[in-house]
């Protein structure tokens, strides 16, 4: 059969540089024109009505604008990469960028020579920037937080869409410093890592009704709390709390994921209800106080734990499984029929709370990270672009995934890459890593877990460095979860002698590369085609 429509050609631009001066120009107008403290706003919109945009934020321009030139295409996608990785200076960065283009495109000059010297005067710049003698930099002192507040201050003084006064600039300034600071462990390691904000949206109300709290809020309807609250405790006064990230509804699993065969007069409905009520004896039993179910649980099982004094949350979304585990201690449980008490967590207390219309269970640590900014602005578009000003955005969403999955494949990756190191062992023996240089240590076999590893081992696998009293051990082993190294010292233990492992560093650099690619390559095939001739 004829195809009842011809098919288009593949498009084919030649010279792309030679087309782009017109759009570029308008691109970098609209840019320049938002730039600084007293940038102007725009109003940004399809064109046939629908959504609209008010916003001076590169984010926000460049995600709504519609970009059809491959060469604006490119740019913008990295301004936008930089956005997503700094939450700052993208105006800038584009502005810059266009620029260089307009001004480079017009000289009479080969373009690999005005890349090389590009290049050269961009490490002219860097060398500078980074030395002592720079003027730019500004220290941060944590015993005055002027710096810190001048830093918010700019921020949100930028951004005249948020439609903010000199002193609700103040008073956010303050509490976003404030939020900042309890994300900074008290008591830091090695590498402290910082804690979580987590962002409750207010519209409607007052910008100095915002604040913070410690701790993590969840949102709640309000007939659920209606009565007096109370939580259940543990002899020591503590409050213990179960996390679920599966679905406690007693539905049944979707039929496209497998056959059932089922005993007549057996009801998957009520053995999945029985289940969840057997789930619930255990709680009880194990003097839970607190059930955290990322989706819903089922009306039975919420009366059952309520009868028996415990608060259960569901629909807590996915977005608070990451803190929530942070600022309880606990672990996700992903199935009704595995249940371990080690998973449990813990809190000071709960309590009940409520702000303007909004009601959420008040989750109280003893020691936490974590902390709760309650961002109150008039309308729902000054907080929208309040919001894009205060929040810095994750890898895990510039990939579309929740945190924990982000988490999850990131850990798969190092749980890979450390298999690769526990491939070095053949005679039984143990494999350690240092926590200093995080060099393998290969342990013969035939000697106890308990041994002294210091007095044991002379040399890493690869023979640069030397054992020594004060380094800190761990087994490696192909697990999730891994404690991270300290900073590889600039210089190694030992000198170089004839006796060290080496491998070719571009080889192995190039097979890390062909490794990652050629997996991605093969979990994105849907079918293969094979010839039998």
């Amino acid at each position: 059969m004829s195809r009842l429509e011809a098919k288009k050609p593949s498009l084919f631009i030649s010279e792309p540089l030679t087309t782009v001066s017109q759009p570029l120009s308008l691109l970098i107008a609209i840019l320049k024109s938002c730039y600084g403290p007293a940038g102007r706003l725009k109003q940004l919109h399809n064109g046939v009505g629908g959504y609209v945009c008010l916003t001076s934020q590169s984010s926000a321009i460049l995600g709504h604008l519609s970009v059809s030139h491959p060469v604006l295409k490119v740019l913008t996608a990295s301004v936008q990469n930089h956005v997503s990785r700094f939450s700052d200076c993208g105006l800038f960065t584009a502005i810059l960028c266009c620029s260089l283009i307009e001004n480079f495109k017009n000289l009479n000059i080969a373009s690999c020579t005005i890349i090389k010297i590009s290049k050269h005067l961009l490490s002219l710049c860097t060398d500078y920037l980074k030395s002592k003698a720079c003027g730019c930099q500004v220290s941060v002192d944590f015993s005055n937080l002027e710096t810190l507040l001048c830093l918010v201050r700019s921020i949100l003084t930028s951004k005249p869409a948020c439609m903010l006064n000199k002193t609700e600039v103040d008073c956010l300034a303050v509490l976003i410093v404030k939020a900042f600071m309890y994300t900074v462990p008290c008591h830091p390691e090695t590498k402290p890592v910082l804690g979580k904000c987590v962002t409750v949206p207010l519209k409607g109300k007052r910008v100095l009704d915002s604040t913070v709290i410690p701790g993590l809020l969840i949102e709640t309807p309000e007939i659920q709390f209606a009565k007096p609250f109370s939580v259940k405790r543990t002899s020591s006064d503590a409050v213990k709390v179960v996390v679920f990230c599966v679905s406690m509804s007693g539905d049944l699993f979707d039929p496209e994921e497998g056959t059932v065969t089922v005993h007549h007069k057996i009801s998957l409905e009520m053995s999945e209800l029985d289940q969840l009520l057997n789930v619930g004896k255990q709680l009880v039993n194990d003097e839970v106080g607190l059930v955290v179910c990322q989706k819903v649980i089922h009306p039975s099982l919420k009366q059952y734990l309520k009868d028996n004094h415990i608060i259960a949350v569901d629909r807590a979304g996915l977005s608070v499984m990451e803190p929530l585990s942070q600022v309880t201690g606990s672990k996700p449980i992903a199935s009704i029929y595995s249940l371990s008490p080690s998973c449990y967590g813990s809190l000071k207390d709960v309590r009940a709370e409520s702000f303007a219309s909004k009601h959420f269970v008040h989750l109280i640590p003893n020691d936490t990270t974590v902390c709760s900014l309650i961002l109150c602005n008039r309308n729902e578009t000054t907080w929208d672009e309040l919001k894009t000003c205060c929040l810095s955005t994750s890898s895990s969403k510039d990939v579309e995934c929740s945190p924990t999955q982000y988490q999850l494949i990131t850990d798969a990756f190092c749980h890979s890459l450390e298999s690769v190191a526990c491939s070095l062992s053949h005679d039984g023996g143990e494999i350690l890593t240092d926590m200093a240089y995080g060099h393998c240590w290969l342990v013969p076999s035939g000697f106890p877990s308990a041994s002294n590893w210091s007095d044991l081992l002379s040399k890493c696998g690869c023979g640069i460095n030397s054992s020594t009293k004060d380094l800190n051990w761990r087994h490696l082993q192909p697990l999730f979860g891994s404690s991270p190294i300290e900073s590889c010292p600039k210089e190694p233990s030992g000198k170089v002698t004839d006796f060290m492992t080496l491998d070719c560093f571009a080889a192995k650099y190039n097979g890390l590369q062909v490794a990652v690619e050629t997996a991605n390559l093969i979990l994105d095939l849907s079918c293969v085609i094979e010839d039998q001739n």
